[in-house]
């Protein structure tokens, strides 16, 4: 009964995050470090960061990898099933749904769409500042988190934020191999190296097989199912990279009109939770609601076999003494890389006012000083976005 509670808890909390996270895989990890390290204290700042650091290196969405490691940390596999279930259907519903009625009545550019980026903006603030604190106490790591910052913003592409990651993991390594550090690890990692090395087994099984099944079947669904996998196995950078793959996936073969696959983008823009959801919109269009839900499986199965299959050994190597400098170069470095995705795209989209930072100021002192709920920092800014928009 106790663990059938501990799901039950990782369900409810992962649902409202799915519900109320607005903005994109940067604000999703800022929702995140809000309710399960500030709030819940479900993990300390150093193993959020470190898994966080995981995902850059991963292909696939970043947001949904942490999410499924932090419920694989609290409840096992079954935890990280959970909380990725809670955290992604409501978005799956949402999106077929939201994008029939963009379809039908054009709100896309509904004042509340540019209230809900406002959000976005007062909550990942609030998460660069206490992972800043605690991550970037010292000179040298501030000095790192700038290097991040600066070369992220210059180099806007996905591989300068793993190059980046990897040269401030060295400079770690050189600069605090010596440095005594008594911290003691407050997470134990559930899941066996075997158990890992099979979800990698089959992620690597599944990538080779499929295309293969694909050219030997006539069957078209095997041929969705190949595009939907490889798109989560080989895509970096998260959702907005994903889209334009997807479109030359199935646009020039007449599977779905570039009219429709438009509506759905639009859609997918506006919904909360992974904009890897997309994916369901495109499979419920070439094949009702059990298409949209075996296009969901197949685009998100790549990165839970691939969480599943690096945690054990990522928290091992975390936990070596040898290389706890490293992370710490790697922690510094994830500030910096967040502090740039804030700039772009988050600020720069939503911030296009004087009135558009008045509101985020005032979400931000809800968030920060008055301690609000999230829920109520979403509808308010929902509320203050259509406000806007008619005034």
């Amino acid at each position: 009964m106790p663990y059938l509670k501990q799901l039950l808890e990782i369900l409810l909390v992962s649902t409202r995050l799915g519900l109320t996270s607005f903005g994109g895989p940067i604000a999703h990890l800022g929702y995140f470090h809000e309710e399960y390290v500030r709030r819940r204290k479900w993990m300390d700042e150093k193993s959020y960061a470190d898994l966080v650091a995981l995902s850059q290196f991963l292909p696939g969405p970043a947001s949904s990898q942490v999410g499924i490691g932090i419920g694989v940390m609290r409840g096992g596999v079954f935890g990280g099933f959970i909380s990725f279930i809670g955290f992604t259907l409501p978005s799956v519903i949402a999106l077929i749904l939201f994008a029939f009625i963009v379809q039908e009545f054009g709100v896309a550019d509904a004042g509340f769409i540019q209230g809900l980026k406002i959000v976005a903006v007062a909550v990942v603030a609030h998460a660069i500042l206490g992972m800043a604190q605690n991550l970037t106490p010292d000179l040298t790591r501030k000095t790192i988190a700038l290097f991040a910052l600066i070369a992220t913003l210059m180099i806007p592409h996905f591989l300068s934020q793993i190059g980046v990651i990897l040269v401030a993991g060295l400079l770690g390594f050189f600069i605090f191999r010596n440095n005594q550090n008594n911290e003691k690890l407050s997470m134990k990692f559930p899941i066996s190296k075997r158990f890992g090395a099979i979800s990698l087994t089959l992620f690597f099984g599944l990538l080779v097989g499929l295309p293969i099944l694909s050219n030997v079947s006539s069957m078209t669904w095997i041929s969705v199912l190949d595009s939907f996998y490889r798109a989560g196995s080989l895509v970096f950078g998260g959702g907005h990279v994903v889209l334009p793959l997807l479109e030359r996936e199935f646009v020039p073969t007449g599977l779905i009109s570039e009219e429709s696959f438009l509506a759905g983008y639009g859609a997918a823009q506006a919904v909360p939770g992974p904009l890897f959801t997309f994916a369901s919109y495109i499979g419920a269009d070439i094949g009702g609601w059990p298409g949209g839900l075996m296009a969901t499986i197949a685009i998100f199965l790549p990165a839970f076999l691939l969480i599943l299959g690096t945690l054990p050994f990522w928290y091992s190597l975390r936990a070596n003494g040898k290389i706890k400098g490293a992370f710490m170069g790697v922690n510094a470095a994830v500030v910096g890389i967040l502090i740039s995705a804030f700039y772009q795209p988050i600020w720069t989209s939503a911030i296009l006012t004087p009135i558009d930072f008045a509101l985020a100021a005032l979400l931000f002192f809800m968030l920060v000083y008055l301690k609000l709920p999230p829920w109520l920092i979403v509808l308010t800014g929902a509320v203050g976005g259509s406000l806007i928009a008619v005034f």
